[in-house]
């Protein structure tokens, strides 16, 4: 079994060496950074973490740039951490980007804690962590960058587009069900599944050959969706047939 990777962002070296070493002996991967585009970088280049530790007060940009540039590329979650106790800016972050906040000081346990919460309710298939994520012979999807390779030609994806492929492949094989990918997608926004239809039905048009005859997104009527991903022993054969919108 692989270890969850963990994005930290913590411009203090003593706090972030403290982090690194306390959830790296429990079993997590941690790469650390000290600023926003450095840290942006590095998640270009090795893929997206299982989960993310923010500060918010950070040299070059706020916290909240930070998370909303991550959630440009994928439904990251997200933990603040941070000293900052005003209850307006945790309510605020908590409606747009994060799934917690933990104020400085607190205990590495505690810590721990609401990291092992977080990911026990995010599904992650582990290869969804990867910087080129290898659906079949046929897809290539590159999250960070917000595009596909399909069929050896690269299409670039919106950032909802983005978000919403990586939900259903974090869910690979599961009904996601319309509510929870309006939830996901867009947490602090009144959006009806008119919308989500029409985003769904553009991600399609991208990512399947024949977007009437849809072979990785599945729809379950009435419920949701579903992605679909062939076992590599099966890559050649036949596709699945999939149920169109």
């Amino acid at each position: 079994m692989k270890k969850s990777k963990v994005l930290l962002v913590e411009d203090d070296s003593t706090v972030s060496q403290l982090i690194v070493d306390f959830l790296s002996k429990n079993g997590y991967e941690v790469t650390p950074y000290g600023d926003a585009p450095e840290a942006l970088e590095g998640v270009r280049q090795r893929g997206l973490p299982h989960i993310a530790l923010l500060d918010l007060g950070l040299p070059s940009m706020h916290g909240f740039e930070l998370a909303s540039r991550l959630k440009t590329m994928a439904d990251v979650p997200i933990i603040f951490v941070t000293s900052s106790n005003d209850t307006e800016t945790i309510v605020q972050g908590l409606k747009k980007y994060a799934e917690d906040f933990i104020v400085k000081p607190f205990e590495l346990r505690e810590l721990e804690a609401r990291v092992q919460v977080v990911l026990s309710r995010m599904p992650s298939l582990d290869y969804a962590s990867e910087p080129i994520v290898q659906i079949d012979e046929n897809l290539e999807i590159d999250f960070a960058h917000n595009r596909i390779v399909l069929n050896k030609k690269t299409i670039g994806l919106t950032p909802t587009e983005s978000i919403l492929l990586h939900v259903l492949l974090r869910n690979a094989g599961r009904v996601v069900e319309n509510r929870m990918l309006i939830a996901r997608v867009w947490p602090s926004e009144d959006v009806f599944e008119d919308t989500l239809r029409v985003h769904m039905h553009r991600l399609r048009r991208k990512l399947e050959a024949d977007s009437h005859h849809p072979h990785y997104i599945r729809t379950e009527r009435g419920v949701g969706y579903m992605f679909t991903i062939k076992p590599p022993e099966s890559f050649g054969q036949d596709p699945v047939e999939a149920i169109d919108n």
